[in-house]
């Protein structure tokens, strides 16, 4: 059977604990869920209300991640297990998370826009563009959960329209409608920043 370096040897390289943790051993286990633990908290937090939400959907994210562990061949990947893996997780983490928002906000009624004023374009560069990526997050996170969501999906994550709608049980045109109003949020609520705030924002 094989089994992780021990401790006092140093921890184990990923491949290693990988194999390990498709045997389902307890101690590989704890020590890629301790290597990742906040990595996958990072991705949960975007689309939970609350810590414990996020929590909850990490703790069952990982679950999956033993289950399935086998699937990910450290051996296809030779040259960068580590960002390999991290993509699985994330794509594995994404799913759980938008599974829990699904089952938290399935009874919010979702508005859609009219044609016209979602096809209204962006004129020039906005106030959000000089934000770095947690300056933004943080904004983020204030947002209604249904704007947040898809917002996450499609600015964060790079999903398409066609793509969130199925992910969210939602039309394509709520989506895009969601999208839109998700930054008319976030410009309002930087616009309502007092000017030292705003100086925390934009200069960082």
């Amino acid at each position: 059977m094989l089994h992780v370096v021990p401790s006092d040897s140093g921890p184990p390289a990923l491949p290693e604990l990988l194999a390990a943790c498709r045997l389902q051993e307890r101690v590989a286990q704890r020590r890629l869920y301790g290597q990742f633990y906040g990595y996958a908290m990072s991705i949960c937090l975007r689309y939970a209300r609350n810590r414990d939400q996020a929590m909850e959907a990490a703790n069952d994210g990982f679950v999956k991640v033993f289950r399935d562990v086998a699937r990910f061949d450290a051996a296809r990947h030779p040259e960068d297990v580590l960002g390999s893996f991290r993509g699985w997780l994330k794509r594995i983490m994404i799913h759980t998370a938008i599974d829990h928002y699904r089952a938290n906000e399935r009874h919010q009624h979702q508005q859609e826009l009219d044609d016209v004023s979602l096809n209204q374009a962006d004129s020039g560069p906005t106030p959000l563009d000089a934000l770095s990526y947690d300056e933004l997050l943080a904004l983020v996170q204030r947002l209604p959960p249904a704007y947040r969501a898809v917002f996450n999906l499609a600015v964060i994550d790079g999903f398409g329209h066609e793509e969130i709608a199925e992910q969210l049980h939602i039309s394509v045109g709520t989506s895009k409608s969601n999208l839109f109003k998700a930054r008319a949020h976030l410009r309002t609520m930087l616009a309502q920043c007092t000017t030292s705030e705003k100086a925390r924002y934009v200069v960082g």
